[in-house]
Protein backbone atom coordinates (compact mmCIF):
# COMPACT_ATOMS: atom_id res chain seq x y z
CA UNK A 1 0.00 0.00 0.00
CA UNK A 2 1.21 3.40 -1.15
CA UNK A 3 -0.06 6.74 0.81
CA UNK A 4 1.13 10.12 -0.55
CA UNK A 5 0.44 13.40 -1.58
CA UNK A 6 -1.21 14.53 -5.04
CA UNK A 7 -1.17 17.31 -6.55
CA UNK A 8 -4.13 19.71 -6.95
CA UNK A 9 -6.16 19.55 -10.63
CA UNK A 10 -3.83 16.35 -11.62
CA UNK A 11 -5.03 13.28 -13.11
CA UNK A 12 -4.68 11.68 -9.18
CA UNK A 13 -6.65 14.50 -8.01
CA UNK A 14 -9.53 14.36 -10.43
CA UNK A 15 -9.82 10.28 -9.40
CA UNK A 16 -10.15 11.51 -5.73
CA UNK A 17 -13.00 13.84 -6.70
CA UNK A 18 -14.21 11.19 -8.18
CA UNK A 19 -13.94 8.66 -4.99
CA UNK A 20 -15.56 11.35 -2.97
CA UNK A 21 -18.30 11.94 -5.01
CA UNK A 22 -19.13 8.25 -5.01
CA UNK A 23 -18.92 7.35 -1.14
CA UNK A 24 -19.69 10.80 0.84
CA UNK A 25 -21.80 12.90 -2.16
CA UNK A 26 -23.80 10.46 -4.35
CA UNK A 27 -25.80 9.05 -1.11
CA UNK A 28 -26.84 12.26 -0.34
CA UNK A 29 -27.80 13.32 -3.82
CA UNK A 30 -25.11 16.07 -3.38
CA UNK A 31 -23.06 17.42 -6.20
CA UNK A 32 -19.28 19.24 -5.96
CA UNK A 33 -20.37 22.96 -7.03
CA UNK A 34 -17.15 24.35 -8.91
CA UNK A 35 -16.47 27.29 -6.30
CA UNK A 36 -15.69 24.39 -3.85
CA UNK A 37 -13.37 22.58 -5.51
CA UNK A 38 -11.88 25.58 -6.85
CA UNK A 39 -10.94 26.56 -2.64
CA UNK A 40 -8.88 23.43 -3.00
CA UNK A 41 -5.97 24.56 -4.44
CA UNK A 42 -4.71 25.47 -0.85
CA UNK A 43 -5.31 22.02 0.81
CA UNK A 44 -3.59 19.19 0.70
CA UNK A 45 -4.47 16.79 -0.82
CA UNK A 46 -3.81 12.60 0.29
CA UNK A 47 -4.51 9.50 -1.52
CA UNK A 48 -4.09 5.34 -0.70
CA UNK A 49 -3.19 3.04 -3.42
CA UNK A 50 -3.40 -0.56 -3.78
CA UNK A 51 -0.05 -2.06 -4.77
CA UNK A 52 -1.43 -1.98 -8.63
CA UNK A 53 -2.02 1.90 -8.27
CA UNK A 54 -5.81 1.59 -7.94
CA UNK A 55 -7.19 4.04 -5.39
CA UNK A 56 -8.37 2.92 -2.07
CA UNK A 57 -9.03 5.95 -0.34
CA UNK A 58 -8.12 9.67 0.15
CA UNK A 59 -8.62 12.38 1.99
CA UNK A 60 -8.31 16.69 2.05
CA UNK A 61 -5.98 18.60 4.59
CA UNK A 62 -7.45 21.96 4.96
CA UNK A 63 -4.88 24.32 7.05
CA UNK A 64 -7.45 26.74 9.34
CA UNK A 65 -4.49 29.39 10.53
CA UNK A 66 -1.58 29.06 11.83
CA UNK A 67 -2.04 25.67 14.29
CA UNK A 68 -4.93 24.32 13.45
CA UNK A 69 -5.91 22.15 10.38
CA UNK A 70 -8.76 20.38 9.19
CA UNK A 71 -9.29 16.84 7.98
CA UNK A 72 -12.30 16.38 5.29
CA UNK A 73 -13.53 14.51 3.00
CA UNK A 74 -12.21 11.16 3.90
CA UNK A 75 -13.29 8.24 1.35
CA UNK A 76 -12.50 5.11 1.76
CA UNK A 77 -13.20 3.16 -1.61
CA UNK A 78 -16.16 0.26 -0.24
CA UNK A 79 -14.61 -2.96 -1.34
CA UNK A 80 -11.50 -1.31 0.88
CA UNK A 81 -13.60 -0.51 3.48
CA UNK A 82 -12.72 -2.31 7.05
CA UNK A 83 -9.22 -3.35 5.91
CA UNK A 84 -7.63 -0.19 8.30
CA UNK A 85 -7.32 2.16 5.28
CA UNK A 86 -9.09 4.94 7.02
CA UNK A 87 -6.58 3.93 10.26
CA UNK A 88 -3.51 4.63 7.89
CA UNK A 89 -4.92 7.24 6.44
CA UNK A 90 -5.21 9.19 9.24
CA UNK A 91 -1.58 7.90 10.62
CA UNK A 92 -0.07 9.30 7.49
CA UNK A 93 -2.03 13.01 7.67
CA UNK A 94 -1.27 13.49 11.61
CA UNK A 95 2.13 12.71 10.89
CA UNK A 96 2.43 15.23 7.70
CA UNK A 97 0.74 17.68 9.33
CA UNK A 98 2.59 17.69 12.23
CA UNK A 99 6.16 17.90 10.15
CA UNK A 100 3.94 21.13 8.26
CA UNK A 101 4.07 22.61 11.66
CA UNK A 102 0.23 22.25 12.89
CA UNK A 103 -0.65 21.52 15.60
CA UNK A 104 -3.74 20.28 16.34
CA UNK A 105 -5.98 18.06 14.00
CA UNK A 106 -9.87 18.37 14.09
CA UNK A 107 -12.86 17.02 11.33
CA UNK A 108 -16.48 16.90 11.85
CA UNK A 109 -17.20 13.23 12.18
CA UNK A 110 -20.28 11.99 10.82
CA UNK A 111 -21.89 10.27 13.91
CA UNK A 112 -21.43 6.97 12.19
CA UNK A 113 -17.86 7.55 12.40
CA UNK A 114 -17.32 9.25 15.66
CA UNK A 115 -16.43 5.91 17.76
CA UNK A 116 -13.34 5.35 15.09
CA UNK A 117 -12.15 8.78 15.69
CA UNK A 118 -12.38 8.25 19.33
CA UNK A 119 -10.29 5.07 19.27
CA UNK A 120 -7.77 6.95 17.54
CA UNK A 121 -7.46 9.53 20.32
CA UNK A 122 -9.48 11.97 18.82
CA UNK A 123 -12.12 13.65 21.46
CA UNK A 124 -15.29 15.68 20.78
CA UNK A 125 -15.92 19.03 21.31
CA UNK A 126 -19.08 20.80 21.83
CA UNK A 127 -22.54 19.41 20.76
CA UNK A 128 -23.73 17.27 17.88
CA UNK A 129 -24.65 19.26 14.87
CA UNK A 130 -26.04 18.51 11.38
CA UNK A 131 -23.86 19.09 8.67
CA UNK A 132 -25.13 18.23 4.82
CA UNK A 133 -28.63 17.24 7.06
CA UNK A 134 -26.35 14.22 8.59
CA UNK A 135 -25.76 14.55 12.59
CA UNK A 136 -21.85 15.36 12.83
CA UNK A 137 -19.70 15.81 15.87
CA UNK A 138 -16.37 17.66 15.73
CA UNK A 139 -13.34 15.99 16.96
CA UNK A 140 -9.81 16.76 17.61
CA UNK A 141 -6.53 16.06 18.43
CA UNK A 142 -3.55 17.34 19.52
CA UNK A 143 -1.17 15.95 17.10
CA UNK A 144 2.24 17.90 17.74
CA UNK A 145 3.69 17.83 21.69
Amino acid sequence: MLITQVDFMSPFYDECVRLRYDILRAPLKLNFEVEQLEKEYIDYHIACYDLHFNLMGCMVLTPQGVDKIKMRQVAVDEKYQRHGIGKKMTVYAEELSSELGFSIMYCHARKTAVPFYAKMGYKEVGKPFKEVNIPHMKMEKQIKH
